[in-house]
């Protein structure tokens, strides 16, 4: 079966990627938890591995990103990467993307 994904090309549309979060029986990290409910309600994905999510939205990040945020990896795109959909929500999460403009700028500073 052919993989889905999406390019991002500095558009406006960006995704933070978290690895190794998701724990058995489908809870997030304390860490992923804390990035979550920092976030506005936006689309978010469990990740082609099935321990990860994809916390997508809308922002302007011109440079990819690799942070440690309370102990958990995050990397950040905007611009010159391809993501793998799955299409797999995480919880109750909108179909539609917010704008993660401010929890952006929190993680670049």
């Amino acid at each position: 079966m052919p993989r889905k994904g999406f390019v991002l090309n500095g558009d406006g549309v960006v995704c933070l990627d978290l690895d190794h979060c998701v724990r058995p029986g489908g809870t997030l990290t304390p860490a992923a938890a804390t990035l979550l409910r920092r976030c506005p309600p936006t689309y978010v994905e469990v990740s082609l591995s099935g321990d990860g999510v994809h916390i997508w939205g809308r922002g302007h990040l011109p440079h990819g990103r690799r942070l440690t945020v309370e102990g958990g990896s995050v990397e950040m795109y905007g611009t010159g990467r391809y993501i793998a959909v799955t299409g797999r929500r995480y919880g109750c999460c909108p179909s539609t993307l917010a704008d993660l403009s401010e929890v952006l700028a929190s993680l670049s500073s």
